[in-house]
């Protein structure tokens, strides 16, 4: 018959050893409280295995008794690795902890693209400077306390911990000392126009009248890198129309522009150094259309003048209209008009017709040049307006050629070099038109050809017509008004 129990004085010291012993068989319940002391237990003498509970669970994982784990971030406050001083932009890791020197400039510290529950990340002033350059936590496309926005650190020792928790709230501060002044690094945002992006740049570009109605205005104040309050800008007004009859060419329309954030394209240089200030209101833009087709059967009559283009506080002057031809002898008529580019001077029996006079009225920069001179002498040839960036060419005596319009000036502002505001070539006999200026001038007319108008929302100055068999000094080209601004 089996031995089910057996008191303890029934053995000797060390007597049953764990070969004695089943696995498990060995319970609390079979022993008064205190009954086995250490001393009784040689080293070694009862296996784990021998233990109803063999191991112990850290962290999720279960560990033998007597083996080894290391636990992961112990006396570490909020589960993060503190990493080495960062002074330049990063992408965040989780689990990490950052200290951030903003002493030469701002930090933007963008978080992971991926988060998961509990993901944890420590950030921290370093050196005291985020007063002074601040620290930008950008969301990469997860939301910051539940909004849609980059948020900025702009206290001096700020620190914080995020904690991401779900796609409702994204990344939440469970810790924040400091930060009394947390601000949401907001940017411009606006509508109006066709409105395409460059990078970091919205755009938007008014071919005709609109408005440009901005909603959220940029806190330039408090993150200079971020979201500023101005925008660049490009306003070229609508090009002068030429004149028929060996008529001057038409001058571009005025063309201002200013760019608010360098290097953030290549700016003309006509670039007045900075942009404008805006503020959260709708803003009216007058787009200038090119003046008309000239086709007065009085061949005297001078071009049209093109219309002014506005945003805000600049106007472009539209282009000035070619002097008259059809061998007018009277400077007066003869003359180009004055504009945003002068118009070209038109032919006569013998006087010389003045270019009309660029940049009128006056800004600095200049918004663009005077129109060429007509020949001189009998049977002489129209002038080319003037451009925004060169003077229109003169007429010409026999052989009777028109002179070259102005050219006009490039700029990135639209994301890629585009020229526009060249000048209208001046009508011509059998030397033949003058060129249209680059930048969408039309072409002086000529025996063998007719002239033609300006190009649509350049500013371009339409072209003289030709003096055997008159045809019409031709249109010029409405102009164009872009806004450009930091949009993330």
């Amino acid at each position: 018959m089996a031995l089910t129990k057996l008191p303890k004085r029934g053995l000797a010291d060390n007597s049953v050893d764990t070969s004695k012993i089943e696995d498990g068989t060995v319970q609390n319940l079979e022993f008064a409280d205190a009954t086995i002391t250490n001393a009784k237990i040689a080293d070694g003498t009862i296996e784990n295995a021998k233990l109803s509970n063999s191991s112990i669970t850290i962290d999720g994982s279960a560990t033998s008794l007597g083996g080894s784990v290391t636990a992961s971030n112990i006396g570490q406050i909020h589960n993060v690795e503190w990493q080495s001083v960062k002074t330049t932009d990063f992408t965040a890791v989780a689990a990490e902890g950052y200290f951030i020197d903003t002493t030469s400039g701002a930090v933007t510290v963008t978080l992971p693209a991926s988060a998961t529950i509990g993901d944890t990340i420590a950030l921290k002033d370093y050196a005291g400077t985020f007063a002074t350059n601040n620290c930008t936590i950008d969301r990469n496309g997860h939301k910051l306390q539940g909004i849609t926005e980059n948020l900025l650190l702009t206290t001096t020792r700020a620190s914080v911990v995020l904690v991401y928790v779900d796609a409702t709230k994204g990344w939440l501060f469970t810790d924040e000392h400091n930060v009394a002044d947390l601000q949401i690094a907001s940017y411009t945002q606006a509508t109006g126009g066709t409105i395409t992006t460059s990078g970091d740049y919205k755009i938007h570009t008014f071919t005709s009248s609109g408005c440009f109605a901005v909603s959220v205005l940029g806190n330039n104040s408090l993150n200079p890198l971020g979201g500023p309050n101005t925008v660049s800008y490009l306003v070229v007004a609508g090009g002068g129309g030429g004149s028929k009859d060996s008529g001057g060419g038409g001058g571009a329309g005025g063309f201002r522009e200013g760019r608010d954030i360098a290097p953030s394209y290549t700016a003309s240089p006509k670039n007045s150094g900075s942009g404008l200030t805006i503020s959260e209101t709708t803003y009216p833009v007058t787009v200038g259309a090119g003046g008309a087709d000239q086709t007065a059967p009085n061949a005297s009559a001078k071009g049209n003048p093109g219309s002014n283009s506005i945003f805000s506080t600049i106007t472009s002057a539209g282009g000035g209209g070619g002097g008259a031809g059809g061998g007018q002898n009277c400077a007066t008529k003869q003359r180009g008009e004055n504009g945003g580019s002068g118009g070209g001077g038109g032919s006569g029996p013998s006087t010389i017709g003045p270019g009309g006079t660029g940049n009128t009225p006056p800004v600095s920069p200049s918004q663009g040049n005077n129109g060429g001179n007509s020949g001189s002498g009998t049977g002489n040839a129209g002038a080319g307006g003037g451009g925004a960036n060169a003077t229109g060419s003169n007429g010409s005596s026999p052989p009777r050629t028109g002179g070259a319009g102005g050219n006009g000036i490039a700029t990135s502002i639209t994301g890629s070099s585009i020229t526009r505001a060249g000048g209208g070539g001046g009508g011509g006999f059998e030397g033949g038109g003058g060129s249209g200026g680059s930048g969408g001038g039309g072409t002086g007319g000529s025996d063998s050809d007719t002239s033609t108008a300006g190009s649509a929302n350049t500013g371009g100055g339409g072209g003289g017509g030709n003096g055997t068999s008159p045809d019409s000094g031709r249109a010029g080209g409405s102009g164009i008004v872009v806004i450009r601004y930091k949009y993330q």
